[in-house]
């Protein structure tokens, strides 16, 4: 069974109640009924109902709980509520309102009200816009520095990772972050690979040196954060800086940092910048014909995932799973 199959599995027997803001999108209606179908959680949809009905392409939406956040009876609670978040950075009643008339803040009032246990979306609104009211409105974990993504890759070659399962991070939030910043993404990254993907998480920080062969700024940076995310997060295995082939394959890392306890062993890589990391996903999902789940946003209090513009309902269904997945924890 793939990691992504039991997620699934997982999730299926939580129970937990997902919004997805985008609910006149047809793609985000098919997945709604195909998720409620197949039990992966309980789904609201925001937007018109006779808009949804009309775009549904005759989708069965029986179990689909439909809100049409203009119209709601919670929204002078949710007004309320979001003044009194954000009245130190100018928020008045009536700006209030006037937010909440965008579903992606309604659906994160939802959870942050804890009347959705989640939210995903993204299939047609830019990663920014999505994460903005997360971060105004539910906030980071406490401990986390930084709101970071990573993707579940699925590879048809089981050799590497766990039977062909690895972890990216970060490939779609954070376009250079600072060793710091890099740190808190690898513990963050390294909680998602054991609680979300169920793997004992081999973390690898990557950089175009292994272990003192070349000298730059950027793998300094990657030096400082590796023994920082060593510090935050003694628990877990993290080692670099490392070469790809080095962190990946058993003969090399044996040869290149033989002492190393990540090296020819990771399942979890982690990128310098959103250049490195985003390209790699893209490229191991084109080339090697992986499959690639997410993006995954992790850092924040209570889940919400950002989907990719060129989502499908599939897509939809695995993000509902891992967000519900993620609520759990």
């Amino acid at each position: 069974m793939s990691v992504l199959q039991e997620i699934r599995e997982r999730a299926s027997k939580l129970g937990k109640t997902i919004v997805l803001p985008e609910g006149t999108e047809p793609r985000i209606i098919k997945a709604a009924s195909m998720a409620t179908q197949a039990g992966v959680a309980k789904i609201i949809l925001l937007g018109d109902p006779q808009e949804i009905e009309s775009k549904s392409d005759g989708a069965d939406l029986t179990g689909v709980t439909i809100i049409d956040h203009l119209k709601s009876d919670k929204i002078d609670h949710y007004a309320n509520e979001l003044y009194e978040l954000r009245k130190n950075k100018g928020m008045t009643l009536d700006k209030a309102y006037e937010t909440l008339k965008d579903p992606l803040y309604f659906g994160t009032m939802m959870v942050k009200q804890d009347d959705a246990d989640g939210m995903a979306a993204g299939s047609i609104n830019a990663t920014a816009d999505v994460l903005r009211p997360a971060l105004q409105i539910i906030k980071t974990a406490p401990g986390i520095k930084v709101v970071s993504s990573v993707f579940v890759i699925e590879l048809p070659d089981s050799r590497f990772g766990k039977n062909g399962t690895l972890i990216y991070g970060d490939c779609g939030v954070n376009p250079d972050p600072d060793a710091e910043e890099l740190a808190a993404i690898a513990v963050s990254t390294a909680i998602t690979a054991k609680q979300v993907a169920g793997m004992e998480p081999v973390v690898a920080l990557l950089s175009f040196s292994t272990k003192g062969s070349a000298t730059h700024p950027r793998v300094d940076k990657v030096i400082k954060a590796t023994k920082l995310a060593q510090q935050m997060a003694p628990q877990f295995l993290f080692d670099g800086e490392l070469q790809g082939d080095a962190a990946l394959v058993e003969s090399v890392g044996k040869l290149k940092c033989p002492d190393s306890p990540v090296a020819g062993r990771a399942n979890v890589l982690i990128f310098p910048d959103l250049d490195s990391g985003n390209i790699a996903y893209k490229l191991t999902q084109r080339l090697a014909g992986a499959q690639a789940v997410g993006p995954i946003c992790q850092g924040l209090a209570k889940p919400v995932n950002d989907l990719s513009r060129g989502c499908s309902s599939e897509d939809v269904v695995n993000a509902v799973a891992i967000t519900a997945v993620q609520a759990e924890i």
